[in-house]
């Protein structure tokens, strides 16, 4: 089923992409000097399909990273949860052989 949904998204988004680099391949001109726009000093002359494509990836990486800043203290609560489980877990382990009783059978996580 899985697989399936997968297939009905990844083909019609391959056909969007390849249909999207067909209708554009034009040569563009992107110009990196801000002064001078009739001769710029560094500008490149690439199709417009691969800048697009080139600007959706720069984004997902600068929101991946973005959000991957933001969850910092999140993985640092989950962090200091399992180290506080770990030491609570010894104790009871501990307590439960000065006591004599069994240790019960431990899950995984």
């Amino acid at each position: 089923m899985k697989s399936l949904v997968k297939a009905l998204v990844l083909v019609p988004l391959g056909l969007v992409i390849v249909l999207l680099a067909v209708a554009n391949r034009a040569p563009v001109v992107l110009s990196l000097d801000p002064f001078s726009a009739e001769a710029p000093a560094l500008s490149l002359t690439l199709p417009l399909f691969l800048l697009l494509f080139a600007a959706v990836m720069l984004g997902v990486l600068v929101g991946g990273v973005a959000a991957w800043l933001a969850q910092s203290k999140h993985r640092r609560a989950a962090r200091a949860g399992r180290r506080d489980m770990e030491r609570l877990r010894a104790e009871a382990e501990r307590l439960r052989a000065a006591a004599g009783a069994a240790p019960p059978a431990r899950p995984h996580p």
